[in-house]
């Protein structure tokens, strides 16, 4: 069972990797100083975490404050994957 969990946790370690590099990537497309390869890195990096997102984002959707979207979603999974990823290397 360790192999098993020492795999999930590095797959889980991955998949937060890919969550951080989104959320830079958003931000560099907000700010539009960035080249041509930071859209087509960020259109990966959503391919690879919307399919765990989007349903957490149908049950608890962004919360508005005046013009501004909080997506509790994304800060939901981040947190679960860090949870998933300790229990996984423990196991």
């Amino acid at each position: 069972m360790g192999a098993i969990g020492t795999l999930l946790g590095y797959v889980l370690s991955a998949f937060i990797l890919v969550l951080v590099v989104r959320v830079v990537l958003d931000w560099v497309a907000v700010a539009r100083r960035g080249p041509g390869w930071v859209d087509r890195a960020r259109g990966v990096a959503h391919a690879v975490t919307e399919p765990v997102i989007a349903p957490v984002r149908r049950l608890l959707p962004p919360l508005r404050a005046g013009g501004i979207g909080i997506d509790l979603a994304f800060t939901v999974v981040f947190v679960l994957a860090l949870i998933l990823r300790s229990v996984a290397f423990s196991l």
